[in-house]
Formats: structure tokens, sequence, C-alpha cells
């Protein structure tokens, strides 16, 4: 696929892209934990920006981890 055609993601895409459930994308996005826009009532999700969740949401879990072994 061209980077163009990636750059605007469909709920099947990022669950393929994230190897997750379609219905959890979906449930991710109703609830605002993954970035998200509706576009005509469907969901869609630009690829920069997931990658950059993802990315915060690993340093998020390495911070959180790093403060346990503190304890």
């Amino acid at each position: 696929m061209k980077k163009k055609e990636k750059e605007i993601m469909t709920v099947k895409q990022v669950a393929e892209y994230l190897q997750m459930d379609e219905h959890t994308i979906y449930k991710l996005a109703r609830s605002g934990k993954i970035p998200s826009l509706k576009i005509a009532g469907q969901w869609r999700f630009k690829k920069e920006v997931i990658d950059k969740w993802i990315s915060e949401q690993s340093l998020e879990r390495v911070n959180k981890n790093l403060k346990d072994e503190r304890r």
C-alpha cells in the first residue's frame, strides 16, 4: 500500500495494525481512549497519531513500572 493510502485508517486497518479485535477498537474510540475522529459517521484514525499514541502508551508503562520497582 502506498504511503498516502495509509495516512488515514479505518477501524479494520487499525485493528490489523495493532493486532486487536475490531470491536475493541470501536470501544476504545467511543470511550476516547484511542485518538480517533468520526467522518460522516465512520471512525477514522491518522496513522501518525496512532504511532505517537503507541509510543506514549509504552512510555507510560515503562514509567509506571519504574515507579513500582522503587517502592
